[in-house]
């Protein structure tokens, strides 16, 4: 069964309609990527899931749940945790504090203490600045410390916007592999992502979102090797 199933889902800003029934699945253990220009509906989706942006119409069953019916916060308690495009960390506070407030949904202080080691095994540069206020950190690591502090909610399936946004080359290589091995260790992923490159690079399976509705489906490498994608997404060839 899938984890997550989307179905019908529609969305309006005001009297623009900007998803017209979009439906897809996770399954657990997967990464799952959407790709699609700007303006597709991939952020309003993501939005949506996590309930940031309550739809029109639609249902999105998490585990036997209908997150329709849920308020934010229960969602991330249920184990559904947004890393937002634009990194949003806590400028003023330093890399531990806003680890820690990525937490704030738990109680278990041994629990989150070895959740803090992990997050700093998967990335030994945000030990090295702990002490070190977010704002100043370097752009890289800054978008690191906003997937960390997603991981210290203790996801089951995490939604990443856009992690390689307004990032070096070097850099949007290391969120990939850090984002394959976020998956090896047990979490489901949901990535949007405008990098389709290296989005299919790291999925199992891909949705291409156009105007508000799915086009296409299949496996990375199926539609790494569609005609459609290559032209729109893959620079041809």
């Amino acid at each position: 069964m899938a984890l997550l199933n989307v179905q019908d889902l529609m969305v309006s800003y005001g009297a623009i309609r900007a998803l017209h029934g979009v439906s897809f699945h996770v399954n657990e253990g997967e990464i799952v990527t959407l790709i699609g220009a700007n303006g597709a509906g991939k952020s309003t989706t993501l939005r949506t899931i996590s309930r940031l942006i309550y739809p029109d119409a639609g249902h999105m069953m998490y585990d036997g749940v209908d997150l329709v019916k849920e308020q934010p916060e229960t969602i991330v308690r249920m184990g559904v945790v947004h890393v937002p495009e634009g990194r949003r960390i806590f400028a003023p506070l330093t890399v531990r504090e806003n680890l820690e407030m990525g937490a704030y949904t738990r109680t278990d202080k041994k629990e989150i203490e070895e959740s803090m080691e992990w997050v700093f095994e998967l990335l030994p540069r945000l030990r090295e600045r702990a002490e070190q206020r977010g704002g100043t950190l370097s752009g890289g690591e800054q978008q690191m410390l906003a997937v960390a502090r997603g991981l210290m909610a203790k996801p089951r399936l995490l939604l990443m916007d856009e992690p390689s946004m307004g990032l070096a080359p070097l850099l949007v290589e290391d969120i990939f592999r850090t984002i394959e091995q976020i998956n090896k260790e047990g979490v489901t992923i949901l990535l949007v992502e405008q990098n389709a490159h290296m989005a299919l690079s790291v999925a199992h399976r891909c949705y291409v979102l156009e105007t508000g509705l799915i086009q296409l489906e299949g496996t990375s490498a199926e539609l790494r090797e569609n005609p459609q994608v290559r032209e729109a997404y893959l620079g041809g060839g």
